[in-house]
C-alpha cells in the first residue's frame, strides 16, 4: 500500500542487525520501511502495516520467510515478495511453495544494497 507517496516495505530476518540495517538503507532511499524478526511477526505487523513488498529471510525460526509470505498473500494478494537466503536448504522449500502456485524472486544473501535497492526499483517500474 501506498501512502504519503512512499512505498511501505516490511523487512523480516531472525538476524536482527540484517533487518533493522536493509530497513534503515529502504528509509533512507525513500520508502517506508518496518523491520521484524521472524515469520510471525511479518505475519502480524502486515495485517496493520499492509506492505506493499516483503522482503525475508527464507530460514528463521518457527515459520519460514515463505510460510509468512503465502499467509501474507492470501489476506493481500496484492503484496509482492522479494526472499533472500545463503543457505542451501533453500532451493527445497522454492520448490515447495511453486508447487503450490507461488513463484517467489530469491536474492542470496548477502545482498548488497545497491544490487536491492536496483531491484526494487526495477520491480517498481515492472508493476
Amino acid at each position: 500500500m501506498v501512502e504519503s507517496g512512499k512505498v511501505k516495505v516490511l523487512v523480516a530476518d531472525d538476524e536482527h542487525v540484517i533487518a533493522d540495517t536493509l530497513a534503515m538503507i529502504l528509509n533512507h532511499s525513500g520508502y517506508d520501511a518496518r523491520a521484524v524478526y521472524s515469520g510471525e511477526d511479518a505475519v502480524e505487523v502486515a495485517d496493520t502495516f499492509r506492505p506493499s513488498l516483503i522482503i525475508s529471510d527464507v530460514v528463521m525460526g518457527g515459520i519460514t520467510g515463505i510460510e509468512a509470505s503465502i499467509k501474507i498473500q492470501s489476506k493481500q494478494p496484492a503484496c509482492k515478495v522479494l526472499l533472500f537466503s545463503g543457505q542451501a536448504a533453500t532451493t527445497g522449500l522454492l520448490e515447495e511453495a511453486r508447487a503450490q502456485g507461488y513463484d517467489f524472486e530469491l536474492l542470496a544473501k548477502p545482498v548488497h544494497p545497491g544490487d536491492l535497492l536496483a531491484k526494487l526499483r526495477e520491480r517498481e517500474l515492472q508493476a
